[in-house]
């Protein structure tokens, strides 16, 4: 599924069943949207069977991008209520032969200069910045949850048997719980949305290598597509590179914040968003009992609507201030650098013939 891409963004994806998949059938699947201020993507890795992983990918991204282009409210709000959408319709066709199936999946929402991430599973999202790449998300598995309380190392989690085995997927349960957050772009910046066919073969120093490469997304994906190749292949390969071409203003709602609890139910998140929201309530308080004051004392119109607008304008002001120093919040330390990046084999043998 794709969509022509924005001025203000490039895009390019590309799939593949991988060297090792019986059968050759797909269960990956990718999404690239055209937005008016931006683009949604989103990569979804289906399980429980070939045809059961294949249409569970499938249902997700359609359902996905056919709830947010009829959703309301904010971008965060509309963003989960799509992921939630996403889950129902793979929760209501695992049934009969399909009893089982669900799908990972990692959702990308550029809107002007911000982009949200919506996330469930074990796929993954990545922004290189300059010379140093970053993990926009953490695994919902288990070897990704060993690693985190230190039982073991990055290098032993890639190598295990269970390192495929999810513990939070689409298709579950009724309420999906999901992973939200959002940070500034910026021009120059580059997005990786991959399953783990790509990430769980490609390290992270050979992920920065490639993707610093000056290439367009779709030659970057087809790069990486073959690195896992090359790796073995043991899975289906989905990689989707979003460029960041110019610089944009930030979008008026606050950001969700990263948090390191882990996923939460789609109702207690939705409520998390509602508190977020306070701002909002604040200035159409303030302009309701400025009318409110101007209409009940017209004699003292003059002074209350300055008031008022005195103190709308410095609410906006100090709101303004407040995402601009978000947009200034270091992204952390990064998973890999181009300094210490090694340059796959595979590569290193083209640049030495050319």
């Amino acid at each position: 599924m794709r969509a022509p891409a924005t001025p203000s963004l490039t895009s390019g994806l590309l799939t593949d069943v991988g060297r090792q998949r019986q059968g050759g059938v797909n269960q990956d699947a990718a999404l690239a949207l055209d937005l008016p201020q931006g683009g949604l993507y989103a990569v979804a890795d289906g399980m429980g069977g070939h045809a059961a992983g294949e249409l569970a990918a499938n249902l997700a991204l359609d359902a996905l991008s056919q709830s947010y282009l009829d959703g309301r409210g904010t971008p965060p709000a509309r963003l989960a209520q799509a992921v939630q959408a996403a889950n129902l319709a793979v929760l209501r066709h695992a049934v009969g032969e399909y009893v089982g199936m669900g799908t990972t999946l990692m959702a990308a929402l550029v809107d002007r200069g911000a982009v949200l991430i919506a996330h469930v599973g074990d796929s993954r999202a990545y922004l290189l910045r300059g010379a140093e790449l970053h993990r926009l998300t953490e695994d919902h598995s288990w070897v990704a949850e060993q690693v985190r309380l230190g039982h073991m190392t990055e290098a032993e989690a890639r190598d295990h048997q269970w390192r495929s085995v999810v513990s939070n997927a689409l298709g579950g349960e009724e309420r999906v719980r999901l992973e939200l957050h959002g940070l500034p772009i910026q021009a120059g910046d580059r997005l990786l949305l991959c399953s783990d066919g790509l990430s769980s073969v490609v390290t992270d120093e050979e992920l920065c290598a490639l993707l610093a490469r000056p290439l367009p997304p779709e030659t970057t994906a087809r790069l990486l597509v073959n690195a896992a190749n090359d790796g073995g292949g043991p899975d289906n390969i989905t990689a989707l590179i979003v460029d960041v071409q110019r610089d944009a203003p930030l979008p008026a709602y606050p950001l969700p914040a990263r948090r390191d609890d882990g996923p939460m139910y789609i109702d207690v998140l939705l409520s998390t968003q509602r508190g977020n929201s306070l701002m909002t309530y604040l200035l159409l308080m303030i302009a309701y009992f400025t009318l409110l004051g101007i209409m009940l004392v017209p004699e003292r119109r003059t002074v209350i609507g300055a008031i008022g607008t005195v103190v709308l304008i410095a609410l906006l002001i100090g709101q303004r201030l407040t995402q601009r120093r978000r947009a200034h919040t270091p992204l952390g330390a990064p998973a890999a650098s181009l300094q210490a990046a090694p340059v796959p084999a595979r590569e290193r043998s083209v640049t030495q013939t050319r």
